[in-house]
């Protein structure tokens, strides 16, 4: 029984990790997509903005919560990047 809760606490350690990292690894392309965008002429960033919304309206369904979070998101980053 010990071995199990051991080997149970060394998975979870593990999984708390990779969770640790991919944070990393998304606040990372969050800070280099603003850049980007902070770069582009408006009517580059308008280009952009546009292609994404029809992309999003062709791949998700609108009444899925995680499409609702992704487009979210997505509007958060190119509308209003964080400073």
């Amino acid at each position: 029984m010990k071995n199990l809760i051991a080997e149970l606490l060394v998975k979870l350690a593990e999984k708390e990790e990779a969770s640790k990292e991919q944070v990393a690894q998304i606040e990372a392309l969050e800070i280099v997509v603003t850049a980007l965008v902070r770069k582009l002429d408006p009517q580059q960033h308008q280009a952009i903005t546009s292609s994404i919304e029809t992309a999003m309206d062709n791949a998700a369904d609108a009444s899925d919560e995680n499409a609702v979070l992704l487009r979210n998101y997505i509007d958060k980053l190119l509308r209003h990047p964080r400073v």
